[in-house]
């Protein structure tokens, strides 16, 4: 009997992908080829330099016109990077727990969990942790365009826009105080404290705000 529908979303939290063959180079590899095409060297060297074949260099960048075709800064720090999933992969075949693994890399137990979940291989019915896999995976989802999350958030979505238009009011309907605006400086009168740019919060409050009024919900960030 074959496995019921849905059960790859079911099990990994994330939509069935079709594997294209053979992953292709990893997107760190590329980076630093166009790196040290960027400090002069020829595609060829440049190949050799980050451990690809000169050909290949060669392809990459006939293909691209020269260009690079992905960004160069490096990752942010919240990212799991291939060396810990090389880590990953090597703890899980050691039959390493969860949480010892996160000690290990200084990750949080539910980012270990959840990468386990969603990049493992998936062929055969089984999760097996592999971390080229798992690589390729990360990379895949994150060259897709994502739903904004203020447009499937309806609660994220009001509490966000009511802060910005400066209309905002506890459950027993009293007004909540916006941030402390500065004085009026025109030479006739003092600025409109009832004025919605008066009243109003900036993005990066209503983003420091989110979690005092919400933590334990992730949901609720921007």
């Amino acid at each position: 009997m074959g496995r019921p529908s849905g059960w790859m979303t079911t099990v990994t939290g994330r939509p069935a992908m079709r594997s294209p063959g053979r992953p292709p180079i990893r997107r760190d590899v590329e980076r630093a080829f166009w790196i040290k095409i960027a400090e002069g060297l020829t595609s060829e060297d440049a190949a050799v330099a980050c451990g690809v074949s000169g050909p290949v260099g060669s392809r990459w960048f006939r293909e691209r016109g020269g260009m690079p075709s992905i960004q160069l800064a490096p990752l942010s720090g919240r990212y799991l990077s291939f060396r810990e999933r090389e880590e990953i992969a090597l703890a899980r075949a050691q039959d390493v727990g969860v949480r010892e693994i996160a000690r290990r890399l200084a990750r949080s137990p539910s980012t270990i969990s959840r990468e386990l979940r969603r990049n493992a291989a998936t062929r055969g019915g089984q999760l097996n942790y592999r971390a080229g896999i798992a690589q390729w995976k990360a990379e895949l989802m994150a060259r897709r365009p994502k739903t904004a999350k203020l447009v499937t958030n309806t609660e994220l979505h009001e509490y966000v826009q009511g802060r910005l238009s400066g209309v905002i009011h506890a459950p027993d309907g009293a007004p909540v105080p916006g941030p402390v605006t500065q004085g009026w400086k025109g030479r006739n009168k003092p600025r409109r404290q009832d004025r919605r740019w008066a009243t109003a919060w900036s993005p990066e409050q209503i983003a420091n705000r989110l979690p005092v009024d919400f933590p334990d919900d992730e949901s609720m960030r921007i």
